[in-house]
């Protein structure tokens, strides 16, 4: 975990600094700010959120346990504030995130969905699978022709797991 952060869940009054690190990204899909202060009560115990020393979020990883494959954790958005990048935050947040929702709901995988020009997010989701030592499955899920808009890349589909060294990772640290 880097130095002066630290991890926690969300709370609804977290749910406006996600909404603005998200749109600073100037990469993550926006979604409303109100969906982020329903993720932020409804969601919690399946997201993540990074605080700085003064208690306010810094990044986040929202995230749900998927209705049909109970035991799969899909991840929503990963996003990181401009200042605390290149620190390892966003790996933080995700070992961190899925060592406490295999502890609480014992899930063994996780799923995401990255645009093949997200590179951090290639990254990120590829050496979460090394440093685990999961398998790692990709294909696309939604083919750029479904989406309304144009110009709007596919989303291709991480499938991890399992996942067997998610319960003895360190726990998420909590004010």
């Amino acid at each position: 975990m880097p130095e002066g952060l630290t991890l926690d869940a969300p709370r609804p009054e977290d749910g406006a600094a996600l909404w603005r690190i998200a749109r600073d990204s100037r990469t993550l899909d926006l979604n409303s700010s109100y969906s982020y202060l329903l993720w932020c009560r409804d969601f919690a115990g399946t997201s993540v959120v990074a605080r700085n020393a003064d208690g306010e979020p810094v990044g986040f990883i929202t995230g749900y346990v998927r209705p049909p494959r109970p035991l799969t954790l899909l991840i929503w958005q990963v996003a990181v504030d401009e200042a605390a990048r290149g620190r390892g935050l966003a790996a933080a947040m995700l070992d961190g995130l899925a060592a406490r929702v295999a502890r609480e709901a014992g899930i063994d995988g996780i799923e995401t969905t990255v645009t093949p020009d997200n590179t951090p997010s290639n990254r990120l989701f590829t050496s979460f699978a090394e440093r685990h030592g999961a398998r790692m499955e990709k294909e696309v899920l939604f083919d750029a022709g479904v989406f309304p808009e144009s110009g709007h890349e596919p989303e291709v589909l991480y499938r991890i797991g399992p996942v067997t060294s998610l319960t003895g990772l360190a726990p998420l640290t909590t004010r």
